[in-house]
């Protein structure tokens, strides 16, 4: 009984920590329509990570070869068009920036995103890589609502453009408006960010379509097991009073 009531208790506290991230921010997530069975959309999630992420931050848990096997790629098509550092075809996604350079640069050494997906959210994502405005203040010209103070610059400013902080009397970050437009329409930013969300979710866990399908089989399973084992309970017990 003890055990099953620390489980409640991480599980609870795990919740609860999630929403408090997201409280601490006063912001509401944004949902992302993701998809982790649309390989298309995580081919271009693919691409966007290695041409604008992966200069800064690895993915060090997962490996060119095995990406191209889930995503459908060939190794000419991953060495070409993914594989921008030149490293071997099964060499996990990792970068040669020092953390040292890292931190002394941005402030803060830029996180392995192998589990971002996992640990902060498809919608806290979404929220944050949308959620870049303008603050003259801050040492790259920009702020984010999702993550105040963030030392991360906005690497995806010339594709989304300039997006300046509508606040109330408190200070507070109500909403973001476009002020100056970038190289994509809005919608086609954020479908480029949806593509983007879709990828570092299923880097985070590759093999989750197979455990959801493995886990229908075994509930069917248990379903049928549990009518056999209650059937035999009820005959062996019958004569039992």
């Amino acid at each position: 009984m003890k055990k099953i009531n620390k489980l409640f208790a991480i599980v609870f506290t795990f919740a609860a920590m999630q929403l408090v991230m997201a409280s601490e921010e006063g912001i509401a997530l944004k949902t992302a329509h993701i998809n982790v069975e649309d390989k298309a959309s995580l081919q271009r999630g693919a691409k966007m990570f290695t041409d604008y992420c992966l200069s800064c931050h690895s993915a060090r848990f997962v490996r060119f070869n095995r990406v191209a096997e889930d995503l459908g790629l060939t190794e000419e098509q991953v060495m070409t068009n993914l594989n921008h550092l030149g490293v071997k075809f099964a060499s996990p996604m990792v970068v040669t920036m020092d953390k040292h350079y890292g931190k002394k640069t941005f402030g803060a050494a830029p996180p392995d995103l192998s589990l971002v997906g996992r640990s902060r959210g498809a919608d806290w994502l979404y929220t944050y890589l949308t959620g870049f405005y303008a603050d003259p203040s801050k040492t790259t010209g920009f702020n984010n609502i999702a993550f105040k103070d963030v030392a991360m610059p906005n690497v995806f400013w010339r594709l989304q453009g300039t997006q300046e902080a509508v606040k109330n009397e408190e200070g507070h970050v109500e909403e973001l408006k476009l002020v100056k437009k970038g190289a994509m329409e809005p919608e086609e930013f954020d479908a480029h960010v949806t593509d983007l969300v879709n990828f570092l979710v299923y880097i985070s866990e590759p093999r989750q379509v197979e455990r959801k399908r493995l886990g229908i089989w075994v509930l069917l399973f248990l379903s049928f097991f549990f009518v056999v084992a209650y059937a035999l309970k009820k005959e062996y017990w019958k004569d039992i009073h």
